[in-house]
């Protein structure tokens, strides 16, 4: 048994070895080939060029200003929509004539281009916070609802049936059966909800905002500035990161309570 787990131990330090590796080796050689000149360093940047120009982003107010606003966004239609989205599912789950009646429209609606909508949105909600939030609800609510009830018509049917031999209710098997044993597949949704609604926010800025990652990398597309495109892209990555950590943490803690 010990050894089997130093096995799994030993497996995880590789993989997070060559995580590392393949990060600093790709900046190694992004700032190398640009001081060489074989990459212009107008077009691309550098390592060396980002650093600094968070630096003064940091020094000039600007950089934490508006990672908080982005945050502010993405959090805020990350909880709305998955409120929603969990409520939809389970009435969805719970009722077959209207999962029967609104599913194709959940359908259709989900592979219809959100971005077609900006221009609508910004004219009926305005050039505010709001459009931003409901460009990012948009986005991630259809896919969001429509993975939550595929993870729970596909519940194991042995549960169920259990449930229902010692007369359970029809909530006690939604809670026990359909939730309970599917714990992993809504955090799996959650993390494709939360991309979304990064893809939802930074639209929303690109389109309306005057704050924000979005707003800035927007801003230095407008003015030729490579260097603080690719440095809030690479701050964009730093964020989304920490946002799927927290919920890499609570997928984490559900395995060790299962096991």
């Amino acid at each position: 048994m010990n050894n089997y787990i130093d096995k799994i131990k030993k497996e995880q330090r590789t993989i997070r070895f060559y995580r590392i590796f393949l990060i600093m080796f790709f900046i190694f050689i992004w700032e190398l080939f640009s001081r060489l000149k074989i990459v212009n360093s107008f077009i691309f940047s550098s390592p060396s060029l980002v650093i600094n120009n968070i630096i003064l982003m940091f020094k000039s107010n600007i950089l934490f200003n508006n990672i908080l606003v982005t945050s502010y966004e993405v959090l805020l239609s990350f909880i709305i929509t998955s409120i929603l989205a969990f409520i939809i599912s389970s009435l969805f789950y719970n009722n077959k004539m209207i999962s029967k009646i609104l599913l194709p429209y959940f359908t259709i609606l989900n592979s219809l281009p959100k971005v077609a909508f900006g221009p609508l949105i910004i004219i009926t909600i305005g050039s505010n916070i709001s459009s931003i939030i409901f460009m990012a609800f948009i986005i991630s609510f259809f896919v969001t609802s429509l993975n939550l009830y595929n993870s729970f018509i596909n519940t194991n049917e042995e549960y169920i049936t259990l449930l229902k031999s010692f007369k359970a209710s029809k909530k006690n098997i939604f809670i026990h059966a359909v939730l309970g044993s599917n714990l992993l597949n809504i955090i799996n949704a959650l993390k494709i909800n939360l991309s979304m609604c990064f893809i939802g926010v930074i639209m929303g800025e690109l389109l309306v905002s005057k704050n924000g990652l979005g707003y800035l990398i927007n801003y230095g597309s407008q003015v030729f500035n490579i260097t603080l495109v690719i440095s809030n892209i690479i701050l964009l990555a730093i964020l989304s990161y920490l946002f799927y950590l927290i919920l890499d943490i609570i997928e984490i803690l559900i395995i060790k309570r299962r096991t």
